[in-house]
C-alpha cells in the first residue's frame, strides 16, 4: 500500500476528492493493534458556501478550527452525543472544506473491530454508517486535528478502483434546505457496507 500524500488532500475541489477517496484504505495502528478498512461511502462539505457544513457562512468555533487548517488532518466530532464522526480536511488553509467517511469495508483486524463495537459477529453493520466506521477503527475525539501522515493513522491506496460510483444527496442534512438536495454523497454501487437506503 502507498500512503496518500498532502497533494491528494490539498486540492480545490472537495467533490473530486470525496469521489476519489472511494476505494482508499483507512489504516489505524492504535496501541499496536492494526485495523484497516476500504472506504465505500463519502460525503463532501464545501465550507462557507454549504449550508450543511459546520463552517457555513464562515462560522469558526473551537470545534471547527481544525477545518480552517492544513489539508490532511482529521476532523472528528461527537454527533447526537453518541457517535464520533471522522472527516478529512481538504483544500488549503483558511478554506474549511472536508469529507465525511460514511461507510467502509473491513479488511484487517476484524476481531479487534468486534471488541470495539461490542458486536458478536462481523455482519454488514460493523462498519456501515459513520459512527460505526469510527468505533471499529478506534477513532474518537482525541484524534481531531491528528495528521493523516502519521505512522499510526493514515489513508493509503493499493491500486483498487471501484467499478461503479454513484452520486446522491447527503444523509441527515435536511436543515440545509436546498443544499440538502445537492449530489455530494458518493457511494460504491452495490456495496453492502454503504449506509442508508441501499441502491443496487
Amino acid at each position: 500500500m502507498k500512503k496518500l500524500t498532502a497533494e491528494f488532500y490539498n486540492r480545490p475541489e472537495v467533490l473530486t476528492i470525496a469521489k476519489e477517496l472511494l476505494g482508499k484504505i483507512i489504516v489505524t495502528r492504535f496501541d499496536g493493534v492494526l485495523t484497516t478498512a476500504r472506504i465505500v461511502e463519502t460525503e463532501a462539505y464545501r465550507g462557507v458556501v454549504d449550508k450543511a457544513s459546520h463552517a457555513y457562512g464562515g462560522r469558526r468555533t473551537q470545534r471547527t478550527e481544525v477545518m480552517f487548517g492544513a489539508a490532511g488532518k482529521a476532523y472528528v466530532y461527537l454527533c447526537y452525543g453518541i457517535h464520533f464522526l471522522f472527516n478529512i480536511v481538504t483544500n488549503e488553509a483558511e478554506i474549511p472544506e472536508a469529507v465525511l467517511i460514511r461507510g467502509a469495508e473491513p479488511l484487517e483486524g476484524i476481531p479487534e473491530m468486534l471488541k470495539r463495537t461490542g458486536k458478536a459477529k462481523a455482519d454488514f453493520t460493523l462498519t456501515r454508517g459513520p459512527g460505526n466506521v469510527s468505533k471499529a477503527l478506534g477513532i474518537d475525539k482525541i484524534h481531531t486535528g491528528y495528521s493523516l501522515f502519521s505512522k499510526d493513522f493514515y489513508l493509503a491506496e493499493d491500486g483498487y478502483v471501484p467499478e461503479k460510483v454513484v452520486a446522491t444527496p447527503r444523509i441527515g442534512v435536511d436543515y440545509a434546505g436546498a443544499d440538502a438536495l445537492l449530489p455530494y454523497r458518493f457511494i460504491v454501487e452495490g456495496n453492502r457496507y454503504v449506509s442508508g437506503k441501499r441502491i443496487v
